[in-house]
């Protein structure tokens, strides 16, 4: 587990999967995600139950509010490759009343990418985010992420709308 004042990332379990179920027919969870069709929650429990061991490639974590020991949201480091020293992170803050204001995610931004780079000897950790998302811009800017293109209408919306993504990136010493 990882640890911060706020936050505790720790591993996923299959029983997660109830917590985890409505926030994916959330749609303000989902409006800047790319979505898959809507899951069931036996869906979601047989995904839990096959998630395959965190490895060096893919490290999925639960968010879990370290006062109340309630699971909030998910974080991950994917497709890294050690020959080069890089991963792609991506967050969510599931529940609602731990969205958009409290530094829950920017904590566990931190504690990720300082695992990130320290236990797996990352070099670079980078991810993408829709350009009208600026409230997680702000978050991402804040612990160090620097903003490195855009990719034109990559991202179709749950209104249908297309919209730029940006990609960031930090290298480890830039971690605020």
């Amino acid at each position: 587990m990882l640890e911060g004042e706020l936050v505790r990332l720790r591993a996923l379990e299959p029983e997660d999967a109830e917590k985890i179920h409505p926030w994916v027919h959330d749609p303000e969870v989902g409006r800047w995600m790319t979505n898959s069709h809507p899951q069931s929650l036996a869906q979601i429990r047989k995904r839990a139950e096959e998630r395959p061991v965190n490895s060096y490639e893919l490290v999925v974590l639960g968010i879990e509010a370290k006062a109340e020991d309630k699971l909030i949201g998910v974080i991950d480091l994917r497709d890294a490759e050690p020959e080069i020293g890089n991963a792609e992170l991506d967050i969510y803050i599931g529940d609602a009343g731990y969205r958009g204001g409290g530094g829950y995610g920017t904590e566990a931004l931190r504690l990720m990418c300082r695992y990130g780079f320290n236990s797996m000897r990352l070099h670079m950790i980078t991810l993408w985010v829709v350009a009208e998302n600026e409230r997680a811009r702000h978050v991402y800017r804040k612990v160090g992420f620097s903003e490195d293109g855009r990719h034109r209408e990559a991202f179709v919306g749950a209104d249908g709308d297309r919209y730029d993504m940006i990609l960031m990136s930090m290298l480890k010493g830039e971690l605020r």
